[in-house]
């Protein structure tokens, strides 16, 4: 099933149209929470719809200066958000107070 959730995501990701991606200022937000699951953890961001985030877009995970992980945002409300991890940096993990910016894409 985690399998089929990621294939989802990625193509809904890849039919956005490049403008929907690429964000013209930094949108950042608080993680709340990681919710583990049966298929896979969610991290649950403060910000949603109303922050500027969308559905396939990829953020971001730091802590002060350090980068932690990259998400991607599988379902968005208009004050929260819930994401999926893609990649932890080695002996890091997500907690609650780490920021969330959308991860532009350079030209």
């Amino acid at each position: 099933m985690l399998r089929h959730l990621q294939f989802a995501a990625l193509l809904f990701a890849a039919a956005l149209p490049f403008a929907a991606r690429a964000a013209t200022g930094v949108v950042a937000t608080e993680v709340v929470a990681v919710q583990p699951t049966r298929v896979a953890d969610l991290v649950l961001l403060r910000g949603g719809f109303d922050s500027g985030l969308r559905q396939g877009m990829v953020c971001r995970i730091t802590r002060g200066s350090a980068a932690i992980a990259e998400v991607l945002l599988v379902e968005t409300r208009p004050a929260c958000s819930a994401a999926l991890i893609l990649s932890v940096t080695p002996k890091q993990s997500i907690r609650a107070g780490d920021l969330a910016a959308i991860k532009l894409l350079k030209t």
